[in-house]
């Protein structure tokens, strides 16, 4: 018969408790990981999968292709999406001018623009920042 070796680290003797009691770690965090019961790799991968936010970067990833492509290159050159979040596209905009210009002239001119290349529900308001 082969020998498994026990799941986790090994528990903590007595030098590693009265060394964990003077430098006040709390040790039952540790040993609490050997009390869990095994997983199925199928059941940890979506949790993975959901806190690495992958569909989320995905997309954030297609909006600033279709920006770079749908929008005026003199436009782009200024001004570029940083982030997506709850439908609204912040944009990072190099100078007060410029955050200016795209406010007062071209916002809804290029939210129709990224809505008709990604979807209306994608891109629901446009927040310009300097910086």
């Amino acid at each position: 018969m082969r020998f498994i070796p026990p799941k986790g680290p090994p528990p903590p003797d007595a030098r590693s408790r009265v060394l964990a009691a003077w430098r006040r770690v709390d040790l039952a965090p540790l040993e609490a990981i050997d009390q869990r019961p095994a997983r199925p790799l199928s059941a940890i991968v979506p949790e993975v999968l959901a806190r690495l936010r992958l569909d989320q970067r995905r997309l954030e990833a297609e909006v600033v292709r279709v920006w770079n492509q749908v929008l005026n290159p003199t436009l782009t050159a200024h001004a570029q999406p940083t982030a997506l979040r709850h439908g609204t596209l912040f944009v990072s905009v190099d100078h007060n001018v410029w955050r200016d210009e795209l406010v007062r002239y071209h916002r809804q001119e290029i939210l129709e623009r990224l809505q008709q290349a990604l979807g209306p529900d994608v891109v629901t308001r446009i927040s310009f920042r300097v910086g």
